[in-house]
């Protein structure tokens, strides 16, 4: 039997309302199994797995279908935020029972069954995040400007003399040094703003920007200060008022689950005059670190000796972090921030995470707060722990790495394990994120292709499928001329699907440029200023003057038009305005059929014009190919 047919949860003849929904709303479920397989009733079993409750709900029998019988009924979600799993369970008229989950049909329980999301919807979500473009950015590697010096900072730094050098290869991975620094600053970005303004960008996110002894500055060592080789406060201040001015708002990046250990606070070289917690057990930041033995053993973040880990818990770091009246989140968004950005956000306990958003709501009720979860945040489970990321108290929104995963493995046909992949696998990957994800979070992830975390795009889509074999190889690659023919073509696809698609589009600085690099440090070039791909460049300037524009990119409903193999298309409906996003990512040709209402298309990317017949519109989408047709 084809189980699909008796029930899926994506489609509105099965359940509704779509997807997550507010606490205590209806949800009606009908099925319709085969008549001949005698079923007399029907039970909603749903487990509520933070209350550890089972409740059992008798769908009623309702008149036959053709050859289906129906069984219909309604679940009241809970009153109180929950993560519900259910499943069905089918009793025959001799008494005998089976049962009915994402796996299929059996004699005994399910083993996979059905997400219920059901969130806390009093807590608003700002909607100027997801509408927006964003735009991440390394601070040490966007736009140095002066004659930056190293002398006297905290690190053992060392200054590339030439913005154009290569990066540092780092072969002690084990201690995350970092140490070479290019100089990039805060009054560098706010001289390139209108170069982002015109890309369409409203939103930058900032790498941390505080006093640390690296280049990646994620071993915070002063919170309560700009690094010096960035600036200043005032510098910062100076950004975020002249990025306001062009209609763009800042995000931090807030690195909260452990420090630097050459920090004010751990101080284990000694380079601040007050005593840390490695030096004193005195010091006033003692109780804020765990030790098994003082002062060599203590826990740190994966085991990183220079990254000792924090007790989010105690009521000393929260005030400092949290609560306090000039604590970290409050005076930054005082001085211009507008959001923050969780680093590894599975490491924080849900209540911290909830006190900061109490936080940014006090003190900035328009703020926002993005969470770093690389997988379903709906559902993750950390530390043996299910997380509550999106049930309404504690982040607004998500980066949304299974969006790169999945449009990664589309455009290139193959999924991380080499099997084949296809525009149908694309789609299921989003609808399962959709429908797990409550509506406000799903318009507002962090829609991204790359970060200072992961490869270059352009190397990704127009490199070796295999990567080099050694760091100083994948550090000398380049790709070849044909090579990078091949992979701007897709990268241009991947900005078209990046764009189009519900959520901010996150671009990491450079990308629009056509930088390439494998993994960390390589990726984390200066960008080349003067040195553009300007053709790129014009496509994602091109892109975000049409995000910017059109409504329907901004905040459509997302309608799936065609989506098996190397042909992808939907829709972005708002207010009568629609957005139509084509592609072909195999190697040949295809004519598509689409419904179209109006007597041409337009692909306002390259101008061409498609006329429609009795309401079809066929296009002709060329190899390796995007198109947006209105």
């Amino acid at each position: 039997m084809d189980t699909s047919s008796v029930f899926d949860s994506k489609d509105s003849s099965c359940k509704t309302p779509y997807g997550a929904v507010p606490c205590g709303t209806e949800v009606h479920f009908t099925l319709r199994p085969p008549r001949s397989e005698g079923f007399c009733s029907c039970t909603l079993v749903a487990v509520h797995e933070f209350a550890n409750q089972r409740q059992e709900i008798l769908l009623p029998f309702l008149p036959d279908e053709g050859d289906r019988s129906v069984f219909s009924g309604t679940f009241q979600a809970p009153a109180e935020p929950e993560l519900v799993w259910y499943y069905f369970q089918f009793r025959h008229f001799d008494g005998g029972t089976v049962c009915l989950g994402r796996d299929g049909l059996s004699r005994e329980e399910p083993r996979r069954l059905w997400q219920q999301t059901v969130y806390d919807a009093s807590l608003p979500t700002p909607k100027w995040f997801g509408q927006g473009v964003t735009y991440q950015i390394f601070p040490d590697r966007f736009r140095r400007t002066g004659t930056p010096s190293v002398e006297g900072l905290v690190g053992s730094r060392v200054l590339h003399q030439s913005w154009d050098e290569p990066v540092e290869l780092n072969e002690d991975q084990g201690d995350d040094q970092g140490r070479d620094f290019f100089g990039g600053t805060l009054a560098g970005i706010e001289e390139k703003l209108e170069y982002l303004k015109n890309l369409g960008v409203t939103t930058l996110y900032l790498c941390p920007i505080f006093e640390a002894e690296s280049n990646h500055r994620y071993n915070t060592a002063d919170y309560e200060a700009v690094d010096p080789l960035l600036g200043t406060e005032a510098d910062f201040r100076s950004l975020c008022a002249r990025a306001h001015a062009l209609g763009m708002r800042v995000m931090l990046d807030g690195v909260f689950n452990h420090t630097g250990s050459n920090s004010r606070y751990f101080n284990a070289n000694g380079f601040y005059p007050d005593p840390g917690a490695a030096q004193s057990r005195e010091s006033p930041y003692f109780s804020w670190y765990t030790f098994q033995s003082w002062p060599d053993k203590y826990d740190a973040w994966w085991g990183v000796r220079t990254l000792p880990a924090v007790n989010e818990e105690h009521p000393e770091y929260g005030n400092f972090i949290v609560e306090g009246e000039r604590s970290v989140i409050r005076r930054w968004l005082r001085a211009g921030a507008d959001a923050w950005r969780l680093d590894v956000a599975d490491e924080l306990p849900d209540e911290f995470i909830a006190r900061i958003r109490a936080a940014m709501a006090e003190e900035k009720p328009d703020s926002f707060l993005l969470g770093e979860v690389w997988e379903d945040g709906s559902n993750k489970v950390a530390y043996d722990r299910r997380r509550k990321y999106l049930l309404g108290s504690e982040t607004h929104g998500l980066m949304n790495y299974p969006f790169r995963t999945a449009a990664l493995s589309y455009l290139l046909g193959r999924s991380e394990d080499a099997s084949p992949y296809g525009a149908e696998d694309f789609r299921e990957a989003m609808e399962t994120i959709r429908e797990n994800y409550p509506r406000p979070a799903f318009y507002s992830a962090m829609n991204l292709l790359g970060t200072h975390d992961t490869p270059r795009i352009l190397t990704l889509l127009g490199g070796p499928e295999t990567p080099p074999a050694t760091r100083r190889e994948r550090a000398a690659f380049r790709l070849s001329p044909e090579a990078r023919v091949r992979g701007l073509r897709r990268v241009r696809m991947a900005a078209l699907l990046l764009y189009a698609f519900p959520g901010s589009p996150t671009v990491f600085y450079g990308d629009e440029a056509g930088m390439e690099g494998w993994e960390d440090p390589m990726n984390r070039g200066t960008f080349p200023w003067g040195r553009e791909d300007r053709e790129l460049q014009a496509h994602f300037l091109r892109l975000g003057t049409l995000r910017r524009q059109r409504p329907s990119l901004q905040s459509g409903e997302l309608r799936w038009l065609y989506a098996e193999g190397p042909l992808l298309a939907f829709a972005r409906e708002l207010e009568g305005e629609t957005s139509t996003a084509v592609f072909n990512t195999g190697t040949s040709p295809v004519c598509l059929e689409l419904p179209w209402d109006a007597p041409f298309a337009n692909d306002v990317l390259t101008g061409g014009k498609f006329p429609s017949v009795d309401g079809k519109l066929f296009v002709a989408v060329p190899p390796e190919h995007g198109m947006l047709l209105i």
